[in-house]
C-alpha cells in the first residue's frame, strides 16, 4: 500500500451521483441510429451494447466506466425523457 503520487490523486477522486441514464440500447436491434456516418472520432463505429448518459463523463473515451445503483434517495418523481434527436 502507497500513497498516491502526484498526478495519480484527481483519477482516485473523480466520483459523480446522480448520472441520468438518457438511452440503453444495442446497435443491432435498436431503432436509434447511434453511429454518425464515419463513426466516432478516435472510436470508430459502435458495435454492440451502449448507453448514452446525462452529461459529461471524466476520463479518456475508451476508459472503463463503473455504474451501480444510486447511494442517495431517488428524486420523488422522474419523467421519462423524450429523446428527439442525438447530437454529436
Amino acid at each position: 500500500y502507497t500513497v498516491p503520487r502526484s498526478g495519480q490523486t484527481g483519477f482516485h477522486q473523480r466520483v459523480e451521483y446522480d448520472k441520468r441514464i438518457m438511452v440503453m440500447g444495442n446497435t443491432e436491434n435498436d431503432k436509434l441510429k447511434i453511429n454518425p456516418e464515419g463513426g466516432f472520432k478516435h472510436f470508430g463505429l459502435v458495435k454492440g451494447d451502449f448507453v448514452i448518459l446525462k452529461g459529461s463523463v471524466p476520463g479518456t473515451y475508451r476508459r472503463l466506466i463503473k455504474m451501480r445503483t444510486q447511494i442517495r434517495n431517488a428524486p420523488l418523481k422522474v419523467n421519462k425523457p423524450n429523446i428527439l434527436e442525438v447530437v454529436i
